[in-house]
């Protein structure tokens, strides 16, 4: 990981989680393995639980979001 791949991360775990907004900090949820830019911050149901990104994605269908539409949202955020 670079300085600037590792400062950006800091930023996105900083943030409200892409999926429910619950405040941060987050984890960092890579889009693809090591493309570090294309991170989205989750929170630790969202990303590791069981209706999060790696167990059922319940709660992504729910709330009707992707991938890209959080990582969308995710630069939002960042962009002023």
């Amino acid at each position: 990981m670079t300085d600037s791949e590792r400062d950006h991360v800091q930023r996105i775990k900083s943030m409200p989680c892409a999926c429910c907004t619950t405040p941060g900090p987050s984890e960092a949820h890579e889009i693809e393995q090591g493309k570090w830019f294309l991170s989205i911050p989750l929170c630790p149901t969202c990303h590791r639980g069981n209706g999060g990104m790696h167990g059922t994605k319940v709660h992504l269908r729910v709330r009707k979001v992707t991938e890209l539409s959080m990582l969308n949202e995710t630069y939002r955020m960042l962009v002023p």
